[in-house]
């Protein structure tokens, strides 16, 4: 007897080749932050250029770090000549939540070789990285995966470059008086309210605004790097007790 003809399993070639209807569906989801991520790169272009930095030195950092909140950590720390292991700790601090996205992505596409998984994680971002989980949840090999993400990278990526450069151009131009200082920290807020999901979440930035507060007189603003561990710390110890008290409340 012939047994019946099984059609093969796809081949991740074929998962990973371009799909032109997945790469317009991450724009078309991507799109409305697109004008968000522009501005903010502009503060953050104006600040580099500033709080001191040349015009080369501004876009080589924008163009090599692509991360705004490391960057404004970063750069009252170089002015005020703070050693360098110092900048980088306080960056890595500050983007340690890269960390966690990475684990969430990489069962995703950990089949690529490095140099792709390489450019993929230095284009992610926040937004790009929960869009792309939200619409794909299951670790699956799914044709589309990787044309939907380089739809919600790209397009993001370049918002922030433009944005960025063009604040650096026009750092020099805008007078001071303008409170972008100011600006750059109500951008911030406008970024952190919406994380604010849970009460975990408002547990470690409640946390870490204290620790700021309490620790603004240290040198080379080392409140900032202890704001950022020991908020992380307290909003997973709280989310680890309202786990325990959920299933204490089950049995």
């Amino acid at each position: 007897m012939n047994e019946p003809h099984r059609a093969p399993p796809p081949q991740l070639s074929d998962v990973d080749a371009h799909d032109e209807a997945a790469w317009r569906e991450g724009l078309k989801d991507g799109m409305p932050t697109l004008f968000g991520i522009g501005a903010w790169g502009i503060v953050v272009g104006v600040a580099m250029v500033k709080g001191g930095l040349t015009v080369v030195q501004a876009l080589g950092m924008t163009l090599m770090a692509f991360a705004g909140s490391a960057q404004l950590a970063a750069l009252p720390l170089i002015a005020a000549g703070a050693p360098i292991w110092v900048v980088f700790c306080t960056a890595i601090a500050v983007n340690l939540r890269f960390v966690i996205f990475s684990v969430l992505l990489a069962p995703h596409f950990q089949h690529l070789p490095l140099r792709q998984r390489f450019l993929l994680g230095y284009a992610s971002g926040d937004m790009t990285s929960a869009l792309f989980l939200q619409r794909y949840p299951s670790e699956q090999p799914q044709r589309g995966k990787l044309s939907y993400l380089k739809g919600l990278m790209y397009p993001n990526w370049a918002a922030w470059q433009i944005g960025s450069i063009a604040g650096i151009f026009a750092g020099s131009a805008i007078p001071a008086e303008w409170g972008l200082g100011f600006a750059g920290t109500l951008a911030i807020l406008c970024i952190l309210v919406p994380l604010i999901a849970n009460r975990p979440a408002l547990v470690g930035v409640l946390v870490a605004g204290f620790v700021a507060v309490w620790g603004h007189a240290l040198p080379y603003k080392l409140g900032l790097l202890a704001a950022v561990v020991v908020g992380m710390v307290s909003a997973m110890a709280a989310e680890e007790l309202s786990d325990k008290i959920k299933e204490m409340r089950r049995g």
